[in-house]
């Protein structure tokens, strides 16, 4: 199902851009006609701390630019909020307005110890963890929420990996892992308060098993292509999904005149295609989250019938 949405003349703002879901919503986005500014650490020039070249936020904003849209790639660090507020003074500048910002900032993964404890992992990884899933969400919204809420209508969306109904009973080992991704869940909750009375709409929004440039390459080893040969490696992983999927869900979202009914809610790829009736790309509409408590967590043998 191809995005038919109408975002032209939309000034949207995803921070963490540079690949995964933040590419795909970027992309989705300018799909629908938006201007999208699209962040990252990794340029053409320079190589986060994640150490992956081959994506870059210029790569992404000609993929907008591609896809009907006009991408603007700047390079900037979120936990630098001087880069930050110079990145939201160049919108305000530029577009005069910020309708849709989209908090996907990361980065984390290369620092986790999966299998430690709290007290075993190492604490330079696990605070930079935190600072990289937390702080970045916060400095970014603490700069960019005065020009959204210039206007009505604005929407501000916190991406994470869970939604409350599947985190709030299970723990996301390891320790810093769970608080990085519980953290944007309640940040939602709390923006969804100050911004209502400024007509705008906060919520949290999560793919399903995000079938990543990383998960393909490097978790599993196959490409978008063959990407069910890894099912060998892991039968559940027959419920994952393209990063398309949530950048469809992303778009729904903001074409929804009524979206402040979501206002606070937290909600998921999976959950919004039965809500709008869109696909991924390959016309499927894959349920992760119910799928992976009532299959996998209840140690059931794979078996996506009903739940894609």
């Amino acid at each position: 199902m191809e995005t038919t949405q109408n975002l032209t003349g939309k000034i949207a703002l995803v921070a963490g851009a540079t690949r995964g879901a933040g590419r795909a919503m970027a992309v989705e986005l300018g799909r629908a006609g938006a201007t999208v500014y699209v962040t990252g650490r990794t340029t053409r020039t320079h190589t986060s701390e994640i150490g992956r070249d081959t994506e870059t936020i210029e790569e992404t904003a000609e993929l907008v630019d591609a896809a009907g849209g006009h991408g603007i790639a700047v390079p900037t660090d979120h936990l630098e909020p001087e880069q930050v507020a110079a990145l939201v003074a160049r919108i305000d500048r530029e577009q005069g307005r910020l309708d849709i910002l989209v908090n996907d900032i990361w980065g984390g993964d290369v620092h986790v110890e999966w299998d430690k404890k709290m007290w075993e992992h190492d604490l330079d990884k696990g605070l930079r963890i935190l600072r990289l899933g937390i702080e970045t969400h916060i400095v970014t919204s603490h700069h960019a929420l005065p020009l959204l809420t210039r206007n009505p209508g604005g929407l501000v969306v916190e991406v994470t990996d869970g939604t409350a109904e599947y985190n709030g009973p299970n723990y996301r080992k390891p320790f810093f892992y769970d608080l990085a991704k519980a953290a944007p869940l309640r940040m939602a909750r709390d923006l969804a308060e100050e911004v209502e009375e400024y007509g705008c709409t906060a919520l949290c929004l999560t793919p399903g098993w995000l079938r990543s440039e990383f998960m393909l390459d490097t978790a599993f080893k196959v490409t978008e292509e063959n990407w069910q040969d890894g099912c060998e490696q892991n039968p559940h992983f027959a419920i994952s999904e393209t990063p398309t999927f949530v950048g469809r869900a992303l778009v729904a979202l903001a074409a929804d005149p009524d979206v402040k009914r979501w206002n606070g809610a937290s909600l998921s790829s999976g959950g919004l295609a039965k809500e709008y009736g869109f696909t991924d790309v390959d016309g499927s509409a894959p349920d992760a989250w119910r799928y992976i408590a009532e299959v996998e967590q209840a140690g059931k043998e794979a078996d996506v019938t009903g739940y894609r």
